[in-house]
């Protein structure tokens, strides 16, 4: 696996703004040609950890809070990266094979994730002591 943490990187969103209120406009052909599937987690505490997992095929996704912050903290076992998003028209594109965490959350915060490819359970890897032994 060759990927490292700087092939993950911030995506600036389109947003239209009017006297109603902001859009963040995901351009889906744009960020992911395949995109495919997407989830959203929620209902989360600050001193929470989630999304400690890998996908291990030619798996991307996209990590965007339309609401509130959170943190996410990337590493290849060797290399590490975090990210901080805090505005809803940016985003963060993990790329296959790059352990990720979500944590920091603010109070009612909400992370869309947009994938490129259909949610395979099999495809990740949940523990790190298997990612650590997958990278090599």
């Amino acid at each position: 696996m060759k990927n490292s943490v700087y092939d993950c990187v911030i995506l600036p969103l389109s947003k239209i703004h009017n006297r109603a209120g902001n859009i963040t406009i995901v351009e889906g052909k744009r960020i992911f040609p395949l995109m495919c599937d997407a989830f959203i987690i929620f209902m989360t505490f600050p001193a929470v950890k989630t999304g400690a997992a890998t996908p291990i095929k030619s798996f991307i996704s996209s990590l965007l809070p339309p609401a509130a912050h959170s943190m996410y903290y990337l590493t290849t076992g060797r290399t590490k990266k975090i990210v901080t998003l805090n505005r809803p028209d940016y985003g963060v594109m993990v790329v296959p094979g790059i352990w990720r965490e979500l944590f920091e959350f603010s109070s009612g915060a909400i992370c869309l994730v947009l994938a490129s490819q259909k949610y395979d359970q099999d495809d990740y890897l949940r523990s790190y002591e298997q990612f650590v032994n997958f990278r090599g």
